[in-house]
């Protein structure tokens, strides 16, 4: 079975070094390259990739900003690539599948493919997920939100949702949300152009928000129902929904009931 491989990097050289490297392994299949983190963004919604390599400095969106907008159900396995010793830190060992500094060592991409078979034989993807959400976490230099630090959140009619960020309490419009993704006890909450990072079951989230606006269309996904704009078939009784934002999330077939919602 393939790997099917995106190569993340704003520079070209980069980039066609790493793909002729990859290419010597059999099971490894590029399917795309990006240079910056628009372009990946839009990559990973149209071709779906197993595996990413990741540049972490990128000009205008760079990688962490990436991981925080593409939805949960849809990260690829993510190796981080970068030529900047302060990011190789004990976070990256924990939390992503693996990191490489530039100039990439053959023996060290090696070991970063052979971590990504195992997890991708294991089917440990939502594990990974979990860990870059509370890599994602960690690099924000703040204290985890908690679940229990969303102090309001209304259930009816217009209004804001209320969550305390350290000593801040950070107001968000419940029509700016979009869509709400889970990994473990980590929780994206996606509101426009900004993503908090907090820590909590979906189930929880779940009880907190209006059910006629903010529906569970994947095991790790909540959508605003106003913000879908287009509900696209896909294989094996699958859709997915594509947000007034551009983003797509995928509504699984446990979740088929709720096509009626959106139609």
């Amino acid at each position: 079975m393939s790997m099917r491989t995106l190569i993340v990097d704003d520079e070209p050289l980069a980039r066609r070094g790493l793909e002729l490297r990859l290419r010597k392994h059999a099971d490894v299949e590029i399917v795309g390259e990006a240079g910056n983190g628009r372009e990946a963004f839009h990559a990973i919604s149209s071709l779906k990739p197993d595996l990413m390599f990741l540049d972490v400095q990128m000009p205008g969106v760079d990688g962490f900003e990436l991981l925080r907008a593409v939805p949960a159900s849809m990260l690829p396995m993510t190796v981080f690539v970068t030529a900047y010793d302060q990011y190789a830190l004990a976070a990256f060992a924990a939390s992503a599948l693996d990191y490489l500094l530039k100039p990439v060592d053959d023996t060290r991409l090696d070991q970063a493919l052979e971590r990504a078979r195992t997890q991708i034989a294991t089917r440990s993807a939502q594990d990974h997920c979990e860990q870059l959400l509370k890599l994602l976490g960690t690099l924000s230099n703040k204290p985890d939100l908690r679940l229990d630090d969303v102090i309001a959140a209304p259930k009816s009619g217009n209004g804001k949702l209320a969550i305390r960020d350290g000593s801040r309490i950070v107001r968000v419009d419940v029509d700016a949300i979009q869509w709400i993704d889970a990994a473990g006890d980590y929780m994206c909450v996606h509101a426009n152009d900004t993503t908090h990072v907090l820590r909590g079951t979906m189930h929880d989230l779940e009880q907190r928000l209006d059910a006629q606006r903010f529906q569970r269309v994947h095991r790790s996904t909540i959508v605003n129902l106003a913000r879908v704009k287009e509900l696209r078939p896909h294989q094996n009784g699958e859709y997915f929904l594509v947000l007034d934002s551009g983003h797509e999330l995928k509504l699984s077939r446990s979740y088929k009931d709720k096509v009626r919602l959106l139609t």
